[in-house]
């Protein structure tokens, strides 16, 4: 599955005293199964950029396109778009909201129409995919720690089976032990399920350590995009 944008700028707040610009003739290619990094400063663009990929948001101008399917174009089942790409944001655990771990994670799946037995399923595979046993299932999400109810809220993503997988700073707020083991469960989802993987993040050792092909924003656009080695060469660049 790949996703295409051309062309794409974004306005908040059009023809009025509060438009900002947020994202000014961005071109890229993703393909199926690659591990991207989307680096840049605070207000860069990256949120909005990403929020594009499940048509969350929708283009002022130019085009996104997710696996053939223009995600701005009149008609389009968006539905089936957020089925296809999983959007994890910054501090997901406070969207969880069930009074157990196994509702959070199901009500993903049962929103897809899916029969109780395949919801159950989806259930279990996205907790093993996190490292959290079906001890927790029955449990609180808000019983558990910050890097539990982290991993808990991405298996509600993961149970609906995307083949793509956006986060934004999935590490944002975590220990060092959280941090590594949110990351671990991410390249162990890349490596042995092939789930493509965009990963926003400030974290320049983050991104370095297990992207592929990294993105690098300011003020709204790409300006720069290669590999770990050849982006992290522009030292001048970067420092800017």
């Amino acid at each position: 599955m790949s996703i295409v944008v051309e062309g794409l700028y974004h306005t908040y707040n059009p023809h009025t005293p509060l438009e900002v610009s947020a994202l000014e003739d961005i071109n890229l290619k993703i393909e199926d199964g690659e591990f991207i990094g989307i680096i840049g400063p605070t207000g860069s663009g990256k949120s909005t950029l990403i929020q594009h990929f499940n048509g969350l948001l929708l283009p002022t101008k130019g085009r996104v396109v997710v696996d053939g399917i223009e995600v701005g174009k009149k008609g389009t089942n968006l539905r089936e778009i957020r089925r296809r790409v999983g959007l994890v944001f910054q501090y997901p655990e406070h969207q969880l909201f069930e009074e157990t771990v196994y509702k959070d994670v199901a009500f993903g799946p049962k929103n897809l129409g899916l029969d109780d037995e395949e919801v159950a399923l989806r259930v279990r595979e996205a907790m093993r995919l996190v490292g959290l046993d079906e001890s927790f299932l029955d449990r609180s999400p808000f019983e558990l720690s910050g890097g539990q109810m982290r991993r808990v809220a991405m298996a509600g993503i993961l149970a609906m089976n995307p083949g793509t997988l956006v986060l934004d700073e999935p590490t944002a707020g975590l220990d060092p032990r959280g941090r590594d083991a949110v990351l671990g469960y991410i390249k162990e989802l890349h490596a042995k399920k092939g789930t493509t993987i965009i990963l926003v993040s400030h974290n320049m050792g983050e991104i370095a350590r297990l992207a592929e092909r990294i993105y690098v924003m300011d003020r709204g656009r790409v300006v720069l995009t290669g590999s770990p080695r050849e982006v992290f060469m522009e030292e001048d660049l970067l420092r800017e």
